[in-house]
């Protein structure tokens, strides 16, 4: 059995339809208990059917879990600081720019636009750096505010 934050537990378990997203089993619960919940908002976006859970393969789920805690060490956290820092200027480059579409024809004109892009976002970290603008905090996942909520 599964429980939910309001504390119902699930109906059913079948196997996954659609083995491929590396999910097993699938937990259902009731239209009964997740449609009047008031805590649904925090388990589900959907707007008409209940919460559906997915389960992994113990092998599969303990491999993951062995991967999140060596993240979580020290090692691991110096080892990834400049992949973090690469994606953090690559995404900011990709928002704030559009670097995703080339906005000309010709590898010299992408290049200078690739080249502008990059002098453009050392000159907004700059100036928000003079300007002692905090740096944003790193977004949460749904699934993971509501594991720390609960």
């Amino acid at each position: 059995m599964v429980t939910c934050p309001a504390g119902k537990e699930s109906i059913s378990w079948l196997p996954n339809t659609w083995p491929k997203n590396g999910m097993v089993f699938e937990a259902r619960f009731a239209t009964r208990d997740c449609f009047p919940c008031p805590l649904r908002p925090r388990c589900t976006r959907a707007k008409r059917e209940p919460r559906i859970i997915g389960l992994q393969a113990r092998e599969h789920f303990e491999a993951l879990q062995g991967a999140r805690k060596h993240q979580e060490t020290e090692a691991f956290r110096e080892s990834y600081a400049a992949r973090a820092g690469i994606e953090g200027t690559h995404a900011q480059a990709v928002s704030r720019c559009g670097l995703r579409r080339c906005r000309y024809i010709g590898l010299a004109k992408a290049r200078l636009q690739h080249v502008l892009t990059a002098v453009a976002i050392n000159l907004v970290r700059g100036a928000e750096w003079v300007a002692g603008t905090p740096v944003a905090k790193t977004s949460r996942s749904r699934f993971a505010a509501l594991q720390v909520a609960a």
